[in-house]
């Protein structure tokens, strides 16, 4: 008993210690209120406090009373406006869009410049990825040879089946009219037409004439947050009751790649066919999450960053994505700015303290110490990271000391859909819910990674979880998690 008690005294300690630094404010404010009252009891009988209030000048009382009425209502209009996620919806891929890995190499093979060594390269490129064999891709990917149907109508083919599937969805879980619609924000950075991917929305659901629309193209996975970001932004300025409409995707029919440098095949064995909807509001009506923070951080300004995820020509001529070695270690940078900033808005004092105190003494000590990591987990209950593959969610994971059921959204979500880009984020939540582990008050941290290079994250808090796991789940959630073998390992 003896043995174990000390352990078991020291993390008690620690935990009181971290309760009295995270609730700082009432153990200030209780005392100094005591103080008040004392010094209050000190004027004597309520005749001498009155005596004492006749004597003060009018102007005295005048400005006591403007002075604090005048500062609230300078914070009342300054204060950002809240913003509400009234409800999204994802794309529900469909079994005749599924490519398992025989089928997906069979079509590979069919491809007159990838020779038996490119095939053992994107054979392992598969087992290693993570994927599972559900996975979709859309219909101009299914036919042999499949370049010969890329063309731009197929490309907007697969915007009616995926972006107005997700938006069908959407406009029957709200109740909302397509008429009560009033700011439009889609992301899709690889497929931009004329007219643009706004218009194909606006004259499927005939929006109304003053429908304030915007298209971000080029911006990369983690455009989907730098959507919801410029949303909150025009809403925050909108009269109340304003929605917007946010829809991300990215269009895989034109951009498949039919070459051989092995950085540009990646793409083709991770990027599936997804896309996900969402209505924000500036008011709390129906709304099932407020979002808390957006944080955005650009690493563009280096050219090992700006140039690590290229699109390009290779020898040939063939255009694809080329995913530099370095990736992950711009990755894991781009990570450390963005907690950085994100930390001091979400982290409990307790934490804010022993990352300051560790910063201090690497500068005393010459960076000797290991930089202090916050604990997250302090923060926040459910973790949604993009799951761009496998390596992605394994070093973030690291990063955060994060659980494996703090990262399973992630890791089955990648197993299910694939790397569904911008979207990937929502699909982790859909699961979440279907699993049904949200609970009011929830607190989610969605981050992205981008071309650029970006990283991205926000902040939820959930008002009300959804009541059933109906979405993109709602034939599968009963099979998962499912295990995932560590190829790597072996």
């Amino acid at each position: 008993m003896s043995m174990s008690s000390p352990p078991l005294f020291g993390k008690g300690l620690k935990a009181v210690g971290r309760r009295v630094v995270d609730n700082i404010l009432a153990v200030v404010t209780v005392p100094l209120t005591a103080a008040a009252l004392v010094a209050v009891a000190r004027f004597g009988p309520e005749e001498q406090l009155a005596g004492r209030l006749r004597e003060a000048r009018p102007v005295h009382l005048i400005l006591a009373a403007l002075v604090p009425a005048a500062a609230a209502t300078v914070y009342l209009m300054l204060r950002p406006r809240a913003v509400y996620l009234v409800d999204y919806a994802c794309f529900r891929t469909a079994s005749n869009c599924r490519v398992p890995f025989s089928c997906f190499l069979e079509h590979a093979k069919q491809v007159p410049v990838l020779n038996e060594r490119s095939i053992r390269f994107m054979t392992k490129l598969l087992e290693r990825s993570g994927l599972g064999e559900e996975t979709c891709l859309p219909p101009a990917h299914h036919y042999i040879p499949p370049y010969n149907y890329c063309t731009l109508d197929a490309a907007r083919g697969e915007v009616d089946l995926v972006v107005f599937s997700a938006l069908d969805d959407l406009f029957a879980k709200t109740s909302i009219s397509p008429g009560a619609i009033d700011i439009v924000v889609v992301n899709c950075s690889l497929f931009c037409p004329t007219p643009s991917f706004v218009d194909m929305i606006i004259n499927r659901y005939k929006l109304r004439s003053d429908v304030r629309s915007v298209h971000l193209s080029g911006m990369g996975c983690s455009a989907g947050l730098i959507s919801v970001g410029l949303a909150r932004n025009l809403l925050q300025v909108a009269p109340k009751g304003t929605h917007a409409l946010v829809v991300s995707t990215e269009t895989i029919t034109p951009n498949y790649y039919f070459g051989s440098e092995r950085a540009m095949l990646l793409p083709n064995c991770l990027f599936r066919i997804g896309g996900a909807t969402a209505l924000l509001s500036n008011s709390p009506a129906k709304a099932r999450f407020r979002l808390k923070h957006v944080v955005r951080t650009l690493t563009g300004a280096q050219d090992s960053a700006y140039t690590c995820v290229f699109q390009q020509e290779d020898d040939n001529g063939n255009v694809g994505i080329n995913l530099n070695k370095d990736l992950m270690t711009i990755a894991g940078n781009a990570l450390k700015a963005n907690i950085t900033a994100m930390g001091p808005l979400v982290l409990p004092a307790s934490e804010q303290l022993l990352f300051a105190l560790s910063f201090i003494a690497r500068k005393v000590l010459s960076g000797k110490l290991k930089p202090y990591i916050p604990d997250f987990r302090t923060a926040f209950e459910h973790f949604c990271i993009h799951a761009g593959g496998r390596a992605v969610i394994d070093e973030l994971q690291r990063s955060l000391k994060l659980s494996d059921e703090q990262v399973e959204a992630s890791r089955m979500a990648l197993h299910r859909f694939g790397n569904t880009s911008s979207s990937s984020l929502w699909y982790e939540l859909a699961y979440i819910e279907a699993k049904g582990r949200m609970r009011r008050g929830d607190r989610v941290w969605m981050i992205g990674f981008g071309s650029g290079f970006k990283c991205n994250s926000a902040a939820w808090e959930c008002i009300a979880p959804a009541a059933n796991a109906e979405g993109p789940w709602a034939t599968s959630i009963h099979r998962y998690p499912v295990d995932i073998p560590d190829v790597m390992k072996h």
